[in-house]
């Protein structure tokens, strides 16, 4: 009886939450896990997101932190996201080591056509919803082998993914203040063995908001680097405190560029969108047809209207960017796809587009490339790699944790055999 009114009890208060729109900053944790013994020996990662941290942004706004750290252990020309360099699919490929076209998050917003329905990166149902995720996470892998994994924000982290999700971890919300986010982290280190964390992902949000609002050459967007800056050694130093081996992976998802405010393109006149679903897009806008004859005589009508952009069937899309039918194993990539030359992009609504952006092509447009810095007693020290593809990630995580994967990934062991002593 005593179980059935709590549970009556947090339901109801869940429902206020929601109702309320009320950030749900409690932590979420998965009773009756523990480290094997095994597990309990291995070394312990923090994996960093500073989401839209272009890969210059270090020197360009003198982060003087990052700088020493990267310069204590490995760092790289820039890394390379894969396409398109958007939030959901790049974060999602990190810790799969998998194109988005073959975990099945091809866009921040996309259409499925088996599943007659759409994915969007602001809709609870579908972000935490484990069925819209291909591929094995870097926690579910770890879980899977009894190595407990802890999440402060990461793509599909409050999903459960093949049935798993994180021990520890936060449904996403901005309004747990950082201090407090690093003193948890912290909390989680000083667990005892059998039940402390190995693997912990955490996300920054800020730099790609301020990037996004102001442009990557404004002030703001440089004050935004900097507090990050001191966030990030705030967080080195708490961990460092515990005295435990903790390696440490600073990534960004993909860059950021200026562009053209002015001359944003509008809607193509050959597309009737009665005929298409449209999903929300500006470097990339993808056309799904509800009826596969409308696909061809749409496609010309645009080749001879086109100005400022691009058009593309998804079979004669570039097989560099992993992006066309060849690849698209959920059949989740639009039929015609209109690709803006930077620094334009598409604008269907009546606001004026924000200045800076990005989801370009990381081959033709450098401002995408993102930044790769690690450190800890896993990484070589003061070593520098050229520029590399971040499906290349995964393997080197799970070189660190002793993890084994059997699933086919992208990346290839190559970097982490380069990085790691």
């Amino acid at each position: 009886m005593k179980k059935i009114l709590l549970l009556i009890f947090v339901s109801f208060c869940a429902s206020i939450i929601w109702a309320q729109n009320i950030p749900d900053t409690i932590q979420k944790v998965i009773p009756g896990r523990t480290n094997s013994p095994e597990q309990q020996q291995k070394p312990y990662l923090i994996l960093i997101s500073a989401d839209g941290f272009r890969y210059d942004y270090a020197e360009k706004y003198q982060a003087q932190n990052l700088l020493a750290l990267s310069k204590e252990g490995v760092r790289a020309e820039s890394m390379i996201p894969s396409y398109p360099s958007l939030t959901f699919p790049n974060h999602y490929t990190l810790v799969t080591g998998l194109y988005p076209s073959h975990h099945g998050l091809v866009n921040n917003y996309f259409y499925d056509r088996n599943r007659k329905a759409f994915y969007s990166m602001k809709n609870e149902k579908t972000v935490t919803d484990g069925s819209w995720y291909g591929g094995t996470p870097l926690w579910v892998l770890a879980e899977q082998q009894q190595m407990l994994t802890a999440s402060f924000y990461w793509v599909g982290s409050e999903a459960a993914i093949n049935g798993i999700l994180p021990t520890y971890y936060y449904s996403y919300n901005e309004a747990i203040p950082i201090d407090r986010r690093i003193q948890i982290v912290k909390e989680w280190l000083e667990l005892p063995a059998e039940r402390r964390p190995h693997l912990i992902t955490f996300y920054f949000p800020e730099v790609d908001h301020e990037g996004h609002i102001y442009g990557p050459d404004a002030p703001e967007t440089a004050q935004a680097v900097r507090w990050l800056d001191s966030s990030v050694q705030k967080l080195v130093d708490n961990v460092r405190a515990t005295g435990l081996p903790v390696n440490f992976i600073f990534v960004s998802d993909h860059g950021m560029t200026k562009i053209d405010t002015e001359h944003s393109l509008g809607m193509p006149s050959a597309i009737d969108t009665n005929k298409f679903f449209i999903p929300s897009g500006a470097e990339l806008v993808e056309l799904y047809a509800k009826n596969k004859e409308n696909v061809s005589d749409t496609y010309v009508k645009l080749l001879q209207e086109a100005k400022g952009y691009k058009v593309y069937l998804k079979e004669n899309m570039a097989a560099r960017l992993h992006y066309g039918s060849e690849d698209d194993t959920m059949d989740r990539i639009g039929d015609i796809l209109l690709i803006p030359d930077w620094p334009n992009e598409f604008n269907f609504s009546s606001r004026k587009p924000r200045p800076g952006a990005h989801g370009y092509d990381p081959y033709l447009v450098k401002d995408m490339h993102a930044t790769f810095f690690a450190w800890g007693p896993a990484f070589k020290n003061d070593f520098t790699i050229p520029s590399f593809q971040n499906v290349n990630v995964y393997p080197v995580v799970t070189t660190i944790l002793g993890l084994k994967y059997t699933d086919k990934i992208d990346g290839t062991p190559a970097v982490a055999h380069e990085i790691l002593k």
